[in-house]
């Protein structure tokens, strides 16, 4: 009998040590008591207020449809996917407000250089008109800007800190393609419907021209710029003093 009781608590002994739970490590991310998220915040707040002011101006090469912003605005995402990765989600959070409120305050600032009473010289008046076409329709394009990018990018930095805390600090390059792809769509849809009339968007077909080559764009250009941004989050990981060990 001693020997078959011996026998029957081997295996529970020798098979805990094996199948014990190996407790998943958190996600790292980095405070942001050092210079570098202020940084990033101010490149990406730049580039959405310059990207509302582009995007006033519809653009055509050939038979492609888009708006002047095309080239910039691809970059706050790829900034939100920095951010996101370093500094974690609610961080990032951070950085869509505050851009916003940049943004609005931009569109108001706008309002009132127009509102001014400026000089009644036809220099003046023909000033005041370009100002008027130029930077008038912006409050129409940051309201759609806000509404289309506080979903987007959110839903951007969500997929990516949730894709973290799954994958560690492995397959970056999987973080940055399943949320760009899901982030830059659900912003296209959003802005492309708001801002089309203004623009001078007009017939479904122009529309869906309008949509399609943003999209393809937007997300392909982040999708080449990979490496790159893969590049750019090592730096900030290996220079950021907070970020965790």
């Amino acid at each position: 009998m001693p020997s078959l009781q011996n026998n029957a608590a081997a295996p529970k002994t020798s098979a805990t040590p094996e199948t014990a739970a190996v407790p998943k490590a958190a996600p790292r991310f980095a405070d942001v008591g050092s210079r570098y998220y202020g940084i990033l915040l101010a490149c990406m707040a730049v580039i959405v207020i310059l990207s509302n002011i582009g995007a006033s101006k519809g653009v055509m090469f050939g038979p492609i449809v888009t708006d002047g912003g095309f080239f910039l605005f691809p970059f706050a995402y790829i900034l939100g996917d920095v951010i996101s990765e370093i500094y974690g989600f609610k961080m990032a959070r951070k950085a869509i407000f505050t851009t916003f409120a940049l943004s609005i305050f931009a569109s108001l600032s706008y309002w009132v250089i127009i509102a001014l009473p400026g000089f009644t010289d036809d220099y003046g008046v023909a000033k005041q008109h370009a100002l008027v076409e130029t930077l008038g329709p912006v409050p129409q394009i940051v309201l759609a800007s806000l509404l289309a990018f506080l979903a987007g990018q959110t839903i951007n930095s969500l997929i990516m800190v949730r894709l973290k805390a799954r994958q560690g600090e492995r397959k970056l390059w999987m973080r940055l393609m399943g949320s760009s792809g899901v982030g830059e769509f659900i912003d296209t849809v959003i802005f492309c419907t708001i801002a089309a009339p203004v623009i001078g968007i007009v017939g479904f077909g122009m529309f869906a021209n309008y949509v399609l080559v943003g999209f393809v764009y937007k997300v392909g250009l982040q999708y080449l710029l990979i490496p790159v941004t893969t590049l750019v989050i090592g730096w900030f990981k290996r220079h950021e003093p907070t970020y965790a060990k």
